[in-house]
């Protein structure tokens, strides 16, 4: 379960999002709302990138006071993703699956399956957005996380890619019992069994039927 409880977030003295208690079980989660309404931020704060006012848990572990075992549970793929231009997809690669523990060669079949794999050894910077955009989720999907967090993952891929990465979820969520909040301005309830409805408006977020 992941718990949200008094949560405050502001940027200044703007309050960017308020959520006094929410819980979610296992699931598929479609994350819902306006630009700016706080979508992005609730995301971060899971993922540990952004500091806020009270405390999220998962299964009982705290992300204040058990940061580093709270973070071995989620992976994070940003909506448009940034890495350090001189890095390569194959040092990314070994970084993230040495922290997550993961297999180097699964990696890679899903960047030959996502048809980037021929850039593996050239640097990020000379890659386009959607082939950045790519490498971000196959690295958002390694390991064995409890929890994945993939904010607008269908923006700027290929017909093609849509079709594979919801195969993947579908694949984690049923046989690997990983459980997904996924932001998304594009409809693919008929591609993905979500769950329920995370609605964020006016602050807050809430559950809503799917």
């Amino acid at each position: 379960m992941l718990q949200f409880e008094q949560i405050e977030k502001y940027y200044g003295n703007h309050l960017a999002l308020q959520i006094s208690s929410l819980q979610l079980e296992k699931g598929l989660f479609w994350l819902k709302g306006e630009n700016g309404s706080g979508k992005t931020t609730m995301m971060k704060m899971v993922a540990g990138l952004h500091p806020f006012k009270g405390d999220i848990l998962l299964d009982g572990i705290s992300i204040k006071n058990s940061r580093n075992d709270f973070l071995k549970l989620v992976n994070f793929a940003e909506a448009e993703p940034i890495y350090p231009s001189f890095l390569t997809a194959k040092d990314l690669v070994e970084l993230y699956c040495s922290t997550k523990k993961a297999s180097i060669k699964e990696s890679i079949q899903m960047l030959k399956d996502l048809h980037i794999f021929d850039a593996y050894q050239n640097s990020v910077g000379s890659y386009s957005s959607g082939m950045l955009k790519k490498l971000s989720i196959a690295l958002a999907l390694v390991g064995n996380p409890q929890w994945i967090l993939l904010d607008e993952p269908l923006i700027t891929i290929d017909v093609a890619a849509v079709a594979l990465v919801c195969d993947w979820i579908n694949k984690m969520h049923q046989e690997l019992g990983i459980s997904f909040i996924i932001s998304s301005h594009q409809s693919f309830q008929n591609i993905l069994p979500f769950t329920a409805v995370i609605e964020v408006q006016n602050h807050t977020a809430t559950i809503q039927d799917k």
